[in-house]
């Protein structure tokens, strides 16, 4: 009975912890239906497993170390679920130096991607530099990035989620 508890809880939390996390991506990207709808299953989850880890009679330490590890492991699996399947659009901001980044764009522009370019100046080093500013989604990533390490592996690059974008091309 023990063992059959402790699993039942680590998996329960496993679940609920993972559409918590899910769910907090959803807010930040403004998707607020369907974070509400994951809401109600993931309190109510978390109600029956909490009101089960509390209310039993078996006095063991086994408990809230299975509550505890699922709430970890589902902070992960959430984790995972929100990098690699929830859609979403990223800002790419690359700095080159002014002599490769006719190249650059041209190339990026070659594979689909939007990008504009704004010069930059730096009395500290002395160098021309540009900066290049690209919307994509974030599953077009790798081969934008695979691009500009190809071009210029010195370029600084920054990469930030965009909540909100309007006109301009995005692939």
């Amino acid at each position: 009975m023990l063992l059959f508890t402790c699993f039942y809880i680590f998996m329960a939390r496993i679940i609920d912890v993972s559409f918590g996390t899910v769910r907090t991506v959803l807010i930040v990207r403004d998707k607020k239906i369907p974070a509400g709808i994951i809401a109600f299953f993931e309190v109510f989850i978390w109600f029956l497993v909490a009101r089960e880890a509390l209310n039993t009679e078996i006095d063991s330490w086994l408990i809230p170390v299975f509550y505890a590890g699922g709430y970890a492991t589902g902070t992960l699996l959430g984790s995972y679920i929100s990098s690699n399947f929830l859609d979403g659009l990223i800002g790419v901001q690359v700095i080159v130096k002014k002599t490769k980044v006719s190249k650059l764009m041209t190339e990026i522009r070659e594979k689909g991607f939007g990008v504009s370019m704004v010069d930059l100046k730096n009395d500290y080093e002395g160098e021309k530099k540009a900066m290049l500013f690209i919307q994509l989604n974030k599953k077009s990533l790798k081969n934008l990035t695979k691009v500009i390490r190809q071009l210029d592996p010195d370029a600084f690059v920054v990469i930030n989620e965009t909540k909100y974008v309007q006109n301009g091309l995005i692939k």
